[in-house]
């Protein structure tokens, strides 16, 4: 039988915390020989918290009463032998949840009241004000409380048919898709609008985030599901019910909400114990649902092996009772396989590819600056080898050419100085692009486009040409630092020339990835404005405030995070200027104090070279442990999955402490070399 998806989710977590601890221990053991400056401290955390709080998102979309629930504690919550969230006869979800855990907040319920739709601030904003939310403590030691907590989630209140409309689940133009009326006139709403679930379960403290999105009317009305929370998942799991097949509302959700995002889509076609029938054969109800399978795939434009039939309950049931047999009836171990072969290799390799990436681009710059001392100490040594055998007259030349060469090096100031003139003002104007100010400026003039408008296709073109200037800044951006590449590759060779440096410039600052992440809203957002919301959000209001705070929050992330990626590649090219200036300074004043100490007591010259043989020594120990460091931290990434398996569950709490079998104690520099 397949390994379910817990077990292979644990097992990447493990590679990862894996990678992270190799990580930890290279900056353990560049802090302790003095080699980790500003910037690779920077690169070196960047690193390590990716790898280290790296999030899985799998969003489980589906119409009410399609199993949804049951389904999420199966695949994910068996462990806890029961029900976690709500999944019996009348307990249906209302509103999205977010099943997640952050260490920093205790174990606990946090719920959105349905009014704060009304305001117009969206979830990211909200998220950041800890008062909006209701809050209710959790025990996950016991099940049934736990459990009964939960049940929150299925409230609901009653509202008039004009407040159902405000907070967004009542559409005159939509009439089919309105909830019903009761005798009174009044509609059924959720009574939350969000809930996020802090719970320390072993899946979630590893990174895994599962968001829980109930029917078309509670994706309708939220658009950050649309527009934010859906097309970031990793994953989306689709659930329909084989015994109704797919609906018109399943069909709505699958072609507005799904068909067109980036993620990775699967189809659970649930419920399949419903098609048995007790006066049928087994073989009829295989052929059954096969049947129903084809049918749903036909209905999705998907091929037939997308569909994985199975049975929620009776896969958890099988699950709480230990029942193997049981298990594989329900077909959800295939369900499980597909995720795990499907997407969490797809994850690790597009980590490993991003760590070894760094690595490589860390462990240059770390060797640069070894190999630059090194270079400075055998000129030194070629130096006093020379001054064997001669009188003091031949030192006070010596002395004096030291003064010489370090007034000319010293020259090179001036050079420095123009250079980063011309980069700090190369620097702002690529930034500018990027800047904040005149994000707003762009926004504003869409708003106004899109107030004016009073058609979807004059909104949609509004925002065509509101995205078409957006990439043209980050192009432009990318543009910019490529010139900045060009011209400190140009100035480093020059400076190498004249005055010894060993400067070079990685590889240029990459905003592709901004570039896609904006095509992802242009795709996103275009469709919702698309699907009869244009009309409202030109009439204003709540739903347009929050529409355009979304938007608003969504794409200062790209901007804010391509100006941040442009500014720390900047800052380490930069930094190393100002690292081999004072490895150089600290040189020639190494040279002259040897000299003036070989002047004072002509004994001390072999004293002096013993010392530098020593120190040279060291630096070629140090370059040793650092590609091993380096290696092992590239080998841990490109560990192959089916080692991961066999890792043990618990790595991400302690890593064992033979993981790195490279000893870190280097002979320390003697006295004299520590004085320079």
């Amino acid at each position: 039988m397949p390994a379910s998806f817990a077990r292979s989710f644990d097992a990447l977590s493990s590679w990862r915390s894996a990678v992270e601890a190799r990580v930890r221990e290279l900056a353990r053991f560049l802090r302790e020989q003095d080699l980790l400056d500003a910037p690779t401290a920077d690169q070196i955390e960047a690193l390590r918290g990716r790898f280290a709080e790296d999030k899985l998102v799998v969003a489980v979309v589906a119409e009410f009463s399609r199993g949804k629930s049951e389904l999420i504690n199966a695949i994910f919550f068996s462990d806890a032998k029961r029900r976690i969230l709500p999944a019996t006869a009348g307990r249906t979800t209302m509103c999205p949840v977010e099943l997640a855990y952050d260490a920093d907040e205790p174990p606990s319920l946090a719920l959105l009241p349905i009014d704060t739709r009304l305001e117009g601030a969206s979830l990211a904003e909200l998220r950041r004000q800890p008062q909006a939310w209701t809050h209710t403590p959790i025990d996950p030691s016991d099940a049934q409380r736990l459990a009964e907590a939960l049940t929150q989630v299925t409230r609901t209140r009653l509202v008039t048919q004009d407040q159902a409309r405000a907070l967004g689940f009542w559409d005159d133009e939509r009439a089919d898709d309105n909830p019903p009326l009761d005798a009174q006139g009044c509609v059924e709403v959720p009574a939350w609008r969000h809930a996020l679930i802090n719970l320390p379960h072993p899946l979630l403290k590893r990174g895994l985030v599962v968001l829980d999105t109930p029917g078309l009317n509670a994706i309708g009305a939220e658009p950050e599901l649309t527009l934010g929370l859906l097309p970031t998942a990793h994953a989306a799991l689709f659930v329909l019910a084989a015994d109704t097949g797919v609906t018109k509302s399943d069909l709505a959700v699958w072609r507005e909400h799904l068909a067109t995002t980036g993620a990775a889509c699967y189809v659970a076609l649930n419920k399949i114990d419903t098609l048995a029938d007790p006066l049928g054969t087994p073989e009829a109800t295989a052929l059954q649902i096969q049947r129903q399978c084809e049918e749903v795939a036909r209905t999705l434009d998907l091929a037939p092996s997308a569909v994985f039939p199975i049975s929620a309950k009776q896969a958890l049931a099988a699950r709480v009772e230990g029942d193997a047999q049981r298990l594989a009836e329900s077909r959800l171990p295939a369900l499980e396989a597909a995720l795990s072969e499907g997407l969490l290799p797809q994850r690790r390799e597009l980590l490993a590819r991003m760590g070894n990436g760094a690595l490589s681009e860390i462990e240059t710059q770390v060797q640069r600056r070894l190999g630059d001392r090194r270079r400075q100490m055998a000129e030194q040594l070629l130096e006093l080898r020379g001054l064997r055998g001669k009188n003091a007259a031949k030192v006070r030349l010596m002395l004096q050419r030291v003064e010489a060469d370090t007034a000319e090096f010293e020259q090179c100031i001036a050079r420095l100085q123009a250079m980063r003139a011309v980069h700090s003002r190369m620097l702002k104007e690529a930034l500018l692009d990027l800047a904040s100010d005149r994000l707003r400026a762009d926004i504003d003039a869409f708003e106004a486009a899109l107030r004016g408008s009073l058609l979807q296709l004059g909104a949609r073109k509004a925002f065509a040409r509101l995205c078409e200037g957006l990439r043209e800044r980050l192009e432009l951006a990318q543009t910019r630092g490529a010139e900045i590449h060009q011209m400190l590759e140009a100035s480093f060779e020059k400076l190498n020339v004249e005055f010894g440096f060993s400067l070079a410039v990685s590889k240029g600052p990459d905003l592709d990835r901004f570039l896609r992440d904006l095509e992802l809203i242009e795709r996103n957002y275009t469709q919702y404005l698309g699907l009869g919301h244009a009309i409202r959000l030109s009439q204003g209001g709540a739903s347009f405030e929050q529409f355009r705070r979304m938007l608003v929050s969504r794409l200062r992330v790209v901007f804010e995070s391509a100006s941040g990626e442009l500014e720390l590649w900047n800052k380490t090219a930069s930094a190393q200027i100002d690292s081999q200036l004072r490895d150089r300074r600290k040189g020639f004043r190494r040279r002259r104090e040897s000299l003036e100490r070989i002047q004072a007591a002509a004994g001390e010259l072999e004293d002096r070279l013993s010392e530098l043989d020593s120190q040279d020594q060291r630096l070629q120990l140090l370059q040793r442990r650092l590609g091993e460091l380096v290696k092992a931290a590239r080998s841990q990434a490109q560990s192959r999955p089916g080692v991961l398996a066999e890792m043990e569950l618990g790595y991400a709490e302690t890593a064992p402490s033979n993981l790195i079998d490279i000893p870190l104690d280097l002979p320390a520099p003697n006295t004299s070399a520590a004085r320079g």
